[in-house]
């Protein structure tokens, strides 16, 4: 294998999550009789530009098919982070109705529905048509495709392009990078949003490496893509958002009117002090994952000895690798809750857990409820506060396990 950004050849191992099958490929009651793809769950970084990467096992393709049941709107947190994200570049980039946007990764129109709101013209780039087809039903115009410098020639061209958590899934980072640049006016913007490696690093946040996250990014080596297709990176925000993110802003290396700010050079000084240059660092990651994995199955075990009942909440991506790595399965977790519809009914791939309606877990009366999607976990509780009354507990176990 070779760094997907600088052709680099990749020896060094960050994280090595042994077989899973990929993450949001839930299953129907057929299925669970039926033989089940695994594939490898291992990250390289490459000594280089310091790209974190898994290999293309899994094609983007088939990951991101029909079927798809990842849908954005079902979490109130990102409704509020998308509609705050649409009133405040509006007024930074005086978007009007004469501006026109283009979101890459446009899901359900979870973010595009602001901007209609606002009737500021927008297009939705999509490649599954599950999600598309509920953002179409909002009004929203969608392209059912990937994004690439081949789409980009054919697109008119945007005051603004955004990508909220896209770039780490593209398996060629330097060809949709090349497009971003084609499909932007020339005094236009790009953001993109994405999990900050170093927080990944810091906050032992291996559960988010799956496969359909190709890549795992820094400031310093987005700085390097984008440089390499001439465009350049003017500002960066920090973001609370799965973890920790960033939000780059970037356009045409020529455009003048946009000044780099001091946000970039703090940023970078950060990872550099952070050792995020150093490989030795990288190195070190693969027993803290080791130690949560050990962790979570010595608790569930010692309350199925208890005759305590646990389930979870959360059928998300993260929540599938965590399990898989840690090879739970559903004797020791009885069902798991989600609100979307498109998952309730289905089983979490590898683990076979049940996903189930809110509704079951009000009748159920569990002893534990672990919270799979961590990163929204203050929002979980709030909204299952009603389990305490009879003694329930929360229970997250990244960064490591912790009772909420």
């Amino acid at each position: 294998m070779k760094c997907r950004f600088c052709n680099t050849p990749l020896d060094l191992v960050f994280a090595d999550l042994v077989n899973s099958p990929p993450s949001n490929s839930f299953l129907t009651e057929n299925e669970l009789n039926e033989p089940e793809v695994f594939y490898p769950l291992k990250t390289y970084v490459c000594d280089e530009c310091k790209l974190v990467q898994i290999d293309e096992y899994k094609k983007s393709d088939d990951i991101f098919s029909s079927n798809y049941v990842y849908f954005s709107s079902f979490s109130n947190s990102w409704l509020e982070h998308a509609k705050k994200y649409v009133e405040d570049i509006s007024t930074k980039l005086d978007l009007k109705p004469t501006s026109f946007v283009t979101e890459i990764a446009s899901n359900d129109g979870y973010l595009l529905q602001y901007f209609k709101e606002k009737n500021i013209p927008c297009l939705g780039i999509e490649p599954t048509s599950s999600t598309a087809a509920v953002a179409k039903g909002k009004g929203i115009d969608v392209i059912e495709d990937f994004f690439g410098s081949k789409l980009a020639l054919n697109l008119k061209k945007s005051d603004l392009i955004l990508g909220n958590n896209v770039l780490a899934h593209v398996p060629d980072i330097n060809d949709f990078v090349r497009a971003l640049k084609i499909a932007l006016k020339d005094s236009g913007t790009i953001t993109m949003e994405f999990p900050h490696l170093m927080n990944l690093i810091k906050d032992n946040q291996f559960d988010t490496i799956y496969h359909e996250h190709f890549s795992y990014l820094s400031l310093y080596t987005v700085k390097q893509i984008f440089e390499a297709q001439d465009l350049k990176l003017y500002d960066v925000e920090k973001l609370s958002t799965h973890g920790g993110s960033l939000r780059i802003y970037a356009t045409h290396s020529d455009n003048t009117s946009l000044k780099e700010t001091e946000n970039i050079s703090s940023i970078l000084e950060e990872e550099h002090d952070f050792g995020l240059l150093d490989i030795n660092v990288y190195k070190e990651f693969q027993e803290r994952a080791n130690k949560v994995k050990c962790d979570l199955v010595e608790f569930l075990l010692k309350a199925k000895k208890e005759n305590k009942k646990v389930v979870a909440y959360g059928a998300a991506a993260k929540g599938n690798t965590l399990l898989n790595y840690a090879g739970v399965k559903a004797d020791l977790i009885e069902f798991v809750v989600d609100k979307s519809p498109y998952k309730q009914g289905l089983y979490l791939p590898g683990s076979h857990i049940p996903v189930v309606s809110e509704e079951v877990l009000r009748n159920s009366a569990p002893d534990y409820v672990l919270i799979l999607p961590w990163n929204i976990k203050d929002e979980v509780v709030t909204q299952l506060d009603y389990l305490r009354v009879n003694g329930c507990q929360f229970v997250v176990a990244v960064p490591s396990l912790e009772f909420v």
